[in-house]
């Protein structure tokens, strides 16, 4: 059998496996919740003009807060587990900002150390906040 040949198979084999498992394009993590208030202190001071008229922000945890460099990077996020099952809403995915630190953020996430904390609308957009535990497993993309 040619080379030519062997790699034709592989890549028919590489296709034809891809329909069935996802393939990642980004960085995989955790996000947690937090409800209002939402000041952006670290990032813009007591600025509210940094927030996306959607609610589709979140706070940096320690993996992505970069001292600081973070503040406005955007960034896709979906929900790819959760400790309990139908937690994730399949398909979906949001663009969101980063406007703060976590924290520094004056009200606390619904669980601490994770890569990221959504404002409750981006959380409930991608998962099903009443089935939810405290967080839930993210794969995620800087844009």
């Amino acid at each position: 059998m040619s080379g030519t040949c062997l790699l034709l198979q592989f890549l028919s084999l590489t296709c034809l496996l891809s329909q069935f498992f996802h393939t990642c394009l980004g960085d995989v993590g955790t996000a947690a919740w937090y409800s209002p208030p939402y000041l952006p202190t670290a990032c813009y001071g007591s600025d509210p003009s940094p927030f996306p008229s959607s609610n589709l922000f979140a706070t940096a945890g320690d993996g992505i807060w970069d001292n600081g460099a973070s503040c406005g990077r955007q960034y896709l996020v979906r929900c790819i587990s959760a400790s309990k099952r139908d937690v994730c809403v399949k398909d979906q995915t949001i663009q969101i900002k980063i406007i703060d630190y976590f924290g520094s953020a004056p009200s606390l996430p619904s669980i601490n150390g994770t890569t990221m904390v959504l404002s409750k609308t981006a959380f409930e957009t991608i998962a099903n906040a009443t089935v939810a535990d405290k967080f839930i497993n993210i794969e995620f993309q800087q844009v």
